[in-house]
């Protein structure tokens, strides 16, 4: 897409001509250095956009919403738009005399063609009434400019790669790719003064919520909610115990929460329950029949089968998806994460179980692996901006000592998930060891939270329609469909 033509005619002075002539600055330029040839962009559309924050502060504001200043791609305008925002966000009026002047301070004015440049730059757009039009052709050129850098990157990327590498550099060029449409390119640091409207703005609307509003994707389980706020977007949560305690059940819980109750995307990757197993489980915990009645051991009564009728609509408008492919490696479900976070807005993943996973490639040692799925993990969390869960069995510590009581420092092969994760939920039923002590209840023991207080939540265990509910004395038992 271009603009050529929107403005007046061009004369000897409008600075589509000082941009025509200003092709040596660009091909000096490292950016255009690495491209074969010239790389995509649009300098009328640059000279349109400049010209119209001259003209419009309403203007300044649309096109800070749609650019960063590496969207331009002549160097020139790059320092004539950091100098507009600088302005800008001070307070003061911007015209072409208060932005030489400020050039002019910063030494750069004659290298942007002096205030005669920034003259014309006005002239060069009858209205700043198609600023935002203006600017969005700036970003798609950046983007496509990205885009052939990425692809740069990805092809040497293949010339030089190593035997065994392959699985790696593969997750390398989709992060490539990825970033392309997804990261804005801005600097890696931030004075923290220009963070505090945006935190002062967090605070107000904090303030203004209901008590009962959750920030965060409701887990279903009250105590667990206020603890926490919900699980929050960016967060590693790591839901761990030791076999048969019910981690798998309490993590299909928290999807059940999140897409039945709460119309949220989740997708739960099953590394160890195939996808049929799943399924009767959730439809147990839906319809609060036994799980037993579904797989065929006990005969349903014509209320069983009316419960289940009635969880089948909710179920079946879920967004939520299960994925029990076998053997499945960090590439693989970090790609597919990330198709479902474009296709179907994902709202939160959960891996079920860390231990299982495979990286594809020989390694040093099982805790070196496990260590580098918990940072992938992480980093994968915070570039979707969603809660990631990831079951965690625990070794034999819990059994070897008076109480039987889990502690973080049970996380088997790895310490690295102690320090990645946001949040640990250690799962204890203590009748599994002795069945007269607290039958049907189990604790969430939050271990560890980032962001707030630790905290052992009582929950009840209907392990007979696989899920956990909130104790009776705190609210209703969690009630089948009507």
């Amino acid at each position: 897409m271009s603009v050529s033509g929107q403005g007046a005619s061009v004369s000897s002075t409008d600075p589509r001509n000082r941009a025509a002539s200003t092709d040596k600055e660009a091909a000096a330029s490292p950016l255009s250095e690495a491209f074969d040839r010239m790389p995509p962009q649009d300098l009328n559309a640059e000279v349109c956009t400049l010209g119209s924050m001259l003209l419009s502060k309403d203007a300044i504001a649309v096109v800070q919403s749609e650019l960063v200043a590496d969207d331009f791609y002549l160097p020139s305008h790059v320092t004539v738009y950091e100098v507009i925002a600088e302005i800008y966000s001070a307070g003061e009026p911007v015209d072409p005399v208060i932005v030489a002047d400020a050039l002019t301070k910063h030494g750069q004015l004659e290298r942007v063609g002096g205030l005669d440049y920034l003259s014309t730059l006005i002239m060069s757009v009858p209205t700043a009434a198609n600023a935002g039009y203006y600017a969005r052709i700036v970003r798609e050129k950046a983007i496509l400019r990205r885009l052939v850098q990425a692809g740069t990157r990805v092809t040497q990327l293949g010339y030089t790669s190593q035997p065994g590498d392959v699985e790696e550099l593969v997750n390398q060029a989709q992060a490539e790719v990825y970033n392309v449409n997804h990261k804005r390119q801005s600097e890696d640091y931030v004075a923290i003064g220009q963070l505090l409207d945006a935190v002062n703005l967090e605070i107000e609307v904090a303030q203004s919520r209901d008590a009962n509003q959750m920030t965060g994707i409701p887990t279903g389980f009250t105590e667990l909610d206020e603890l926490t706020g919900g699980l929050q977007a960016g967060q590693m949560v790591i839901v761990a115990a030791r076999p048969a305690m019910g981690k798998s059940t309490l993590a299909l819980d928290f999807c059940r929460s999140a897409s039945i109750r709460h119309g949220k995307t989740s997708c739960y990757f099953s590394l160890e329950m195939g996808r049929m197993e799943i399924m009767m489980r959730l439809l147990s915990a839906e319809a609060a029949v036994e799980l037993t009645k579904l797989r065929g051991g006990m005969s349903m009564s014509d209320q069983d089968w009316l419960d289940l009728a009635q969880a089948y609509n909710p179920v079946d408008s879920a967004r939520l998806f299960i994925d029990d492919s076998p053997n499945l490696t960090m590439p693989e479900i970090r790609s597919k994460c990330i198709r479902m976070k474009d296709q179907e807005d994902l709202g939160m993943v959960v891996i079920d179980y860390l231990q299982l996973m495979s990286s594809g490639k020989r390694v040093e040692s099982r805790q070196q692996e496990v260590s580098e799925f918990s940072r992938q993990l992480k980093l994968l969390a915070k570039e979707l901006e969603i809660p990631v869960i990831a079951v965690a069995q625990l070794n034999r510590g819990p059994e070897q000592r008076e109480g039987k009581k889990p502690q973080m420092s049970d996380l088997r092969e790895s310490g690295s998930l102690e320090q990645d994760a946001d949040i640990i939920m250690l799962l204890h039923r203590p009748s599994y060891y002795d069945p007269e002590q607290r039958p049907g209840e189990a604790d969430i023991i939050v271990a560890k939270h980032r962001n707030g207080e630790t905290r052992t939540i009582p929950v009840a265990f209907q392990g007979h329609m696989a899920r956990f509910a909130n104790m009776a004395r705190d609210v209703a038992p969690e009630p089948a469909y009507e």
